[in-house]
């Protein structure tokens, strides 16, 4: 898979101007030779095709998660100048602002001795999962626009956590920009009873011990001691942000004509970032932002009573250490041959990482760059990470989302068996919940590149440095 690509790096690569026709720029893939095994052709012509669009900035660019997606790679980033430049819902994703936060609690491994198999009920209970999960929280049209525009303070302001979360957030939990106008009455309809809910997918809520510490400094700042019960909550915008997609690709794709733009493939359908519908689907994309921030918000207030009721810690010990946003697109400010420029950034499976004394960052992690979270595969071990200069300066400042699939959904279900892999995982101390154990087989660790490798390529090529590993003792799953 890698012929006609340039080894520029140990772990880098590049896509040369060339690989598929009208390429602007060349583009570029973290990977070690291990990974390499997965990489598919598909992948690496989607990230040069991305290299066509207007006004891409220097490369096209892919983490070493990079699988094959809807347009741009999954794994994939790339920036566009604010004036000559475009925004496609391709390089965003349908799940938008699917995303993760931790929380740590004060306990540890030897505090759910025997209680481990009924917090994961609890958790289950507490929290709706799978594709038609309705919430219990019920919201007007009126108040869905509040969370459209507010997301994560809109719900702390509701009493679903408190003010010192916000500030671990990723834009504190709501991007400015927000047109509610933009979403359609049937995404509306979509995200009216779901919020609060944990979805479907590779989603979930997980309880997890911190296996080790290889960075005890930023540990400190983060909050984070080797034995210590955490929990993770991954998951997007529901069925309203899936809505926002699919509504403005068809918008974008018939403005194809109107800006001239010639395309290698239409799902990179897109609009100059300063157009009518290139300004509508950024308004509406941030409304199902904010509302995915908002989700997670509620999702970890329900799991902090959970914890609260059952081992009588309190609420405020329970500490967001950061949440992060894995499919989104960005006005940010970046260094350009030397000079700062505005610049919309994409991240399609990919997870800002920026780095010591940037901008956006909460002053209390200044030092040592922003926490950066990478889920693992349901048996395998999650990491946080923090971000660097390098990935300022290489990436835009990011790096990797997850471990990226090796197999879809439908080949999983025929080559594992749920019922087996939910008994394989608690002989290993892993007890798992979900509705049915067909959603365990398209999730299983196997249908997934291995983590360790993906985390070890981003750290070892300085996009972020690992800070901890976590190991996962109890999941819900959609």
């Amino acid at each position: 898979m890698l012929e006609g690509i340039n080894k520029i790096g140990d772990l880098e690569w590049e896509v040369p101007i060339g690989y598929v026709a009208d390429m602007r720029v060349p583009g570029r893939f973290f990977l070690s030779l291990a990974l390499a095994e997965t990489l598919e052709e598909g992948a690496v012509r989607q990230l040069a095709n991305v290299a066509t669009l207007p006004g891409i900035v220097k490369h096209s660019l892919a983490m070493p998660d990079i699988h094959w997606g809807y347009g741009f790679p999954i794994g994939g980033v790339a920036a566009f100048d604010m004036t000559e430049g475009v925004i496609s819902p391709g390089g965003v994703g349908f799940d938008i602002n699917c995303g993760v936060r931790l929380i740590t609690t004060p306990l540890t491994e030897a505090d759910l001795a025997g209680k481990k198999r009924d917090l994961i009920e609890r958790f289950f209970n507490a929290v709706p999962t799978g594709v038609g999960a309705k919430s219990t929280l019920r919201v007007s049209n009126k108040e869905l626009s509040d969370v459209m525009v507010n997301g994560a303070r809109w719900a702390v302001e509701r009493g679903f956590g408190i003010e010192e979360d916000l500030v671990r957030c990723e834009e504190e939990g709501a991007m400015p920009g927000a047109d509610p106008g933009a979403v359609s009455a049937k995404a509306r309809q979509r995200g009216l009873p779901q919020l609060g809910t944990l979805g479907a997918g590779n989603h979930f809520l997980e309880i997890q011990v911190v296996k080790e510490v290889v960075d005890p400094e930023a540990a400190r700042a983060f909050g984070i001691a080797e034995g210590q019960i955490c929990f993770m909550v991954h998951c997007g915008s529901r069925g309203l942000g899936h809505q926002v997609a699919t509504d403005h690709l068809r918008i974008l794709e018939s403005a194809l004509g109107k800006y001239r733009i010639r395309l290698p493939d239409r799902q990179l359908a897109c609009a100059p970032v300063d157009s009518p519908e290139g300004r509508a689907y950024y308004g509406a994309m941030v409304c199902a932002a904010n509302y995915a921030w908002a989700n997670r918000q509620v999702i970890m207030h329900e799991a902090r009573k959970v914890f609260s009721g059952m081992f009588g810690i309190d609420y405020d010990d329970m500490r967001l250490i950061y949440d992060v946003a894995h499919n989104v697109a960005k006005f940010e400010r970046h260094d350009i041959d030397g000079a700062s420029a505005e610049v919309c950034v994409h991240r399609k499976g990919a997870t800002r990482a920026f780095g010591p004394g940037a901008p956006g960052i909460p002053r209390e992690y200044a030092a040592v760059g922003q926490p950066v979270l990478i889920p693992g595969s349901m048996g395998t071990s999650s990491y946080l990470l923090r971000g660097t200069t390098t990935a300022m300066q290489k990436t835009w400042g990011s790096t990797c989302h997850g471990a990226g699939r090796v197999l879809s959904r439908s080949k999983a279900k025929k080559e594992v068996r749920g019922r087996e892999l939910r008994e394989q995982l608690a002989g290993e101390g892993i007890l798992v919940r979900a509705p049915h154990d067909a959603v365990l087989a398209e999730e299983a660790p196997e249908v997934y590149k291995p983590s360790h490798e993906v985390v070890r390529v981003v750290h070892e090529a300085g996009l972020s440095g690992i800070v901890a590993r976590l190991n996962p003792l109890g999941v819900i799953k959609g």
